[in-house]
């Protein structure tokens, strides 16, 4: 359904139509002004909803829903209760302290791949909590702990790689990870 435009605009367009003058075909005949019509009502816009629920004072909050976790468990349960508490050793490790992000990434992927085609199932991955640089181009804290998830979750190791947790406080704590390797 088109709109049809109110007095003011109805005359505004036949001003412009008397004004105007066509560039290419002269002959054209321009559509005669629109008479202006009653406005059509407007609908009534109704107040956005609000996303939190009603509540009186005093009144219990509903329980929230649980969050999906960040990363799904795709290991036996078990074992990942063993390892995520440090009761599991890491059969090798990889320190990248140091290492800028174009030198870390072919090392972590060369010692992925190699640990298991060794197969090794539990590798450890040091990133380091990373330190805040005073620097005036901004630059997230500890890049290599940020990136380094993510470089496991891509080509070619994520079809290495079948979970991957932060490591216990006696590993390295927030600063390193456990990789658990697929079976070769």
């Amino acid at each position: 359904m088109r709109r049809r435009l109110t007095s003011d605009e109805a005359e505004l367009w036949s001003t412009v139509a008397r004004s105007i003058t066509p560039m290419h075909n002269r002959h054209l005949q321009l559509p005669d002004p629109v008479e202006p019509t009653t406005p059509e009502p407007q609908p009534v816009k109704q107040p956005a909803q609000s996303r939190i629920p009603a509540f009186r004072l005093g009144e219990k909050a509903a329980p929230a829903p649980a969050a999906p976790p960040s990363d799904p468990l795709r290991m036996d349960a078990r074992t990942h209760q063993k390892m995520t508490r440090g009761k599991l050793a890491p059969e090798a490790r990889i320190d990248l302290h140091g290492m800028t992000l174009a030198e870390a990434h072919p090392e972590l992927i060369r010692f992925i791949l190699n640990a298991q085609s060794d197969g090794l199932r539990l590798v450890l991955v040091i990133t380091g909590k990373g330190k805040g640089v005073a620097d005036p181009v901004p630059r997230p804290i500890g890049a290599l702990r940020h990136q380094v998830p993510h470089w496991l979750r891509l080509p070619p190791l994520a079809l290495s790689v079948q979970q991957v947790a932060e490591a216990h406080l006696k590993h390295g704590g927030s600063g390193a990870f456990y990789v658990y390797l697929r079976r070769r």
